[in-house]
Formats: C-alpha cells, sequence, structure tokens
C-alpha cells in the first residue's frame, strides 16, 4: 500500500537558514539547497504547475531575483509568457515604478510599461513572503497596467512579520508551500 507523501515537509527541509544575514536579527531563508537537488527542484516545480495547469491565466510574473527562477519555469511548463519585475535601473524600455519597505529596508521595483495588458490574468511569483512589501508592490504595478492579479504565490511564507496578512487582506489570494513560524 502506498504512503503518503508530504511534500510541504520535504521541500521545506531543504531550505537552509542563516542566522543574522543580510543584518543582525534576520533569519534568511535560503532556497539555493532546494534548487540544488534535481528531484527536490522538479518536485517544487510540480507543485506549483499542478495548481495552476488548469487555471484560467496569461502570464506569470517573477519578482527580482528567486521569483525568477520559479516564475520563469513555471511559465515554460505551463506554456505562458514571463513577466520580470525588477529592482529600479534594471530594464532597459520605458518602465512603471512602485516603492516599498522590506523587513530591513526600502526598495523600489519597477516593470516595463508593455509587459501585460488591460485584462491580462497573471500570477504572480516570489520566493518569500515576509513583510508582503515585494509582493504588494508587484501587485500594484500589475495593477497599474491593467492586469488581473489572480493569485501570489511563493514557496515560504513567515507568518510572524505579518506580510500574509497584509497580501490576503488587500484581497489577493495567496499560495505558499510552507512556513516558517517563529522557527
Amino acid at each position: 500500500m502506498p504512503t503518503s507523501f508530504d511534500y510541504a515537509a520535504h521541500l521545506k527541509s531543504a531550505i537552509r537558514t542563516v542566522p543574522d544575514w543580510p543584518q543582525p536579527g534576520v533569519m534568511f531563508r535560503d532556497i539555493t539547497p532546494l534548487l540544488q537537488t534535481p528531484r527536490t527542484f522538479r518536485l517544487l516545480i510540480d507543485v506549483f504547475v499542478h495548481r495552476y495547469m488548469d487555471a484560467d491565466v496569461d502570464l506569470i510574473a517573477g519578482l527580482d531575483a528567486r521569483g525568477f527562477i520559479i516564475g520563469s519555469v513555471l511559465a515554460y511548463e505551463l506554456n505562458l509568457g514571463f513577466v520580470p519585475i525588477r529592482k529600479k535601473g534594471k530594464l532597459p524600455f520605458t518602465t512603471v515604478a512602485e516603492e516599498y519597505e522590506l523587513e530591513y529596508g526600502n526598495a523600489t521595483v519597477e516593470m516595463h510599461t508593455d509587459a501585460c495588458r488591460a485584462g491580462d490574468r497573471v500570477v504572480l511569483v516570489d520566493d518569500l513572503v515576509a513583510t508582503g512589501g515585494t509582493m504588494m508592490a508587484g501587485y500594484k504595478l500589475l495593477q497599474k497596467l491593467g492586469a488581473e492579479v489572480v493569485e501570489a504565490a511563493a514557496i515560504i511564507e513567515l507568518p510572524e512579520l505579518k506580510g500574509g496578512e497584509l497580501i490576503r487582506t488587500a484581497g489577493l489570494p495567496l499560495y505558499t508551500v510552507c512556513s516558517f513560524d517563529g522557527e
């Protein structure tokens, strides 16, 4: 008889915690070990593919930089276009910008003004939701261009930083694979 496999626990176990990076008091959740093992990386992508394979979605948007890793592979697997949402000053064409707060500072993200069209249905992807600032900035950028963000998705949620709560309160559904709450 087959046994039940807890994919979320398996993926979570592959995430490394780096204390005090990039500054004291921050517990950085590093996804690179998860990506280095082909079976684990494939499992991660498959989780997202199965979630969105029957969804009415036109584009995947990924947040700089780790959202590019998951988002671009997901877009490829779903045969959809990919929209990069970059840190300020990295895109060569006309852009729209949104400033936001991180758990350890401020930043700005930008997107090309022709990255999506009004009415496009988009899944917004990043590796982690902490304070929710990056995800909300990406959400606002896509809305400025008339896109409908159908869901935000991330590998990790850090509930103690309240970002997931902020995103859900804004009316944006949020899907995460695992969470680190007080760990």
